[in-house]
């Protein structure tokens, strides 16, 4: 990622599990006011502090704030993890501002990982890091979990595109140690193929004038 205040053109895709959502927020909201390009996949595995039923009872607060007269007008109460990310995000940036505003968009959020996404080098942020950031002991929750119980419909399949993807990755590594054996098999049949037309060479050479005799009944 860049440190100072040029623009960036590479993109960096930045794999989110197991982060934790503010101290990921801030460093991604920094970085795309610098001019970053950023990716961030994986977003149902970011991780809250703080047990599921503690961060519930939060949001459910948060979904009765309202406008009385005309509700659509805001606050608008997102339940898919990428969405939720992105609007944390937002609030650490000035996004009324053109500045603000062309930082945000360089920012994309994504449940799992789509294609093309899926074939690039993901990052970590280890400022961020659950292991790193959470002490020992201490309760947390999954955004997708926390989204899921709040009205997102997405997390079952999210996770068993997830074990599919796994289930067929699986499948490939078991196809290419078959292709590796048969591999083998095939340079051994081959050279013991070599071996047998030496070998048959060697024997009408020795026999010579005998292989008329041997003709007939040979098969």
């Amino acid at each position: 990622m860049v440190s100072g205040s040029g623009v960036c053109a590479r993109v960096v895709v930045v794999d989110a599990r197991h982060h934790m959502l503010g101290r990921l927020a801030s460093i991604l909201a920094k970085e795309l006011l610098n001019g970053q390009r950023i990716v961030v996949v994986r977003c149902e595995e970011i991780c809250l502090s703080g047990g599921l039923v503690r961060q519930k009872m939060k949001y459910l607060r948060f979904l009765r704030k309202r406008m009385n007269t005309k509700p659509s007008h805001g606050p608008i109460h997102f339940r898919a993890p990428a969405k939720i990310l992105w609007r944390t995000i937002r609030g650490m940036i000035p996004h009324k501002t053109k500045r603000g505003a062309a930082a945000l968009a360089r920012l994309k959020a994504y449940e799992g990982i789509p294609p093309p996404y899926d074939k690039k080098k993901r990052m970590v942020i280890p400022d961020a890091l659950k292991v790193l950031r959470l002490q020992t002991g201490h309760r947390y929750c999954l955004l997708g979990r926390l989204s899921s119980e709040v009205g997102w419909s997405q997390y079952d399949t999210i996770k068993a595109s997830f074990t599919s993807l796994l289930f067929f990755l699986w499948l490939l590594e078991l196809e290419a140690k078959r292709k590796a054996r048969s591999q083998v098999m095939y340079e051994r049949r081959k050279q013991l193929n070599k071996l047998r037309g030496k070998a048959e060479k060697a024997a009408d050479a020795q026999l010579g004038s005998q292989l008329e005799v041997l003709a007939p009944i040979k098969y």
